[in-house]
């Protein structure tokens, strides 16, 4: 369903008192959760949380706004109960593709999930960068596609289904690892292991950089490969950097096999989307992007 992120980060900390697990939970870093909250305040003009140390409480504003914020999100829940309802599908078969990222650390859960709620809907499912996807959906190969990546083409409808942000990672203990922070130009100087052409995480990656002045053609890249897997078994053994969905590197991070690098005035977020031709909908297109969107959330 469509709601604020922000206000999705806010409720995420308010039940857990803790930014570090709500940065977990959302698959998002702590700065960019505390990013989020400043930006929440600043628009309703009230501090939200009292900071004591190393706990956080909520204040009576953020008392106010947690307690509107469950009503929220429990009408979106009936909406969605209500919607399911009318939808009246019993069987059919849809054609699903996604990009790399949301196919390996998203999708399965969810299309687990679906089959379990809608046991009669069978479907087929193919894996590939974002442009391999998108020139699918276009020849009608596919019913529905989740991708990643800033590509535009006039033939498909473009919807968001979910936010991601994108980190610099390397081997924990090794040299680079030791950079807790770095300035945009200092890439320049680090080998790099990036995403094939046409993968939406690169494109995403290229432009962030562009933004700060840093010409992708003179990056040290040192390999390619097609996978965020396959990248990180290569940075696990080399002295290498690369730009990982944080939401591909929650188990290195948690046992410390992985460190982050943060560069200085460099965040990078993005959006993945559904993409489908235009004008073409069903009701089963319908009801599985709604169930996407809502169990993502879980």
């Amino acid at each position: 369903m469509i709601f604020d992120f922000r206000l999705k980060v806010f409720h995420t900390v308010a039940s857990n008192l803790s930014f570090t697990k709500a940065a977990s939970e959302l698959f998002i870093t702590q700065p960019a959760v505390t990013k989020h909250i400043h930006e929440l305040e600043q628009h309703l003009g009230n501090a939200l949380f009292k900071r004591n140390g190393n706990t956080i409480s909520l204040t009576p504003a953020g008392e106010i706004v947690f307690r509107y914020a469950e009503r929220i999100f429990e009408t979106y829940a009936s909406l969605e109960s209500e919607l399911v309802q009318l939808s009246d599908v019993t069987g059919g078969n849809l054609r699903i593709g996604a990009s790399t990222t949301i196919a390996q650390n998203i999708l399965p859960k969810i299309l687990a999930l679906f089959k379990k709620a809608y046991p009669s809907i069978s479907y087929t499912f193919t894996q590939g960068n974002t442009d391999s996807i998108s020139l699918q959906v276009i020849a009608e190969k596919l019913d529905i596609g989740l991708v990643e990546g800033n590509s535009h083409f006039p033939q498909i409808a473009y919807e968001a289904f979910s936010k991601d942000e994108i980190v610099l990672v390397t081997r924990s203990g090794g040299s680079l690892a030791k950079k807790a922070e770095i300035k945009p130009q200092d890439l320049l100087n680090i080998p790099l292991v990036l995403r094939e052409q046409g993968s939406g995480t690169l494109d995403v990656v290229l432009k962030a950089l562009t933004e700060v002045k840093i010409n992708p053609r003179e990056l040290n890249i040192e390999t390619r490969f097609q996978s965020s897997g396959s990248i990180k078994q290569y940075l696990l053994n080399s002295d290498t950097a690369a730009f990982l969905s944080i939401q591909s590197i929650l188990k290195e991070l948690k046992y410390n096999e992985l460190s982050m690098i943060d560069i200085e005035g460099v965040d990078i977020f993005r959006t993945f989307q559904f993409i489908q031709l235009h004008g073409n909908t069903s009701k089963l297109i319908t009801l599985f992007k709604r169930f996407c969107s809502t169990h993502n959330l879980k």
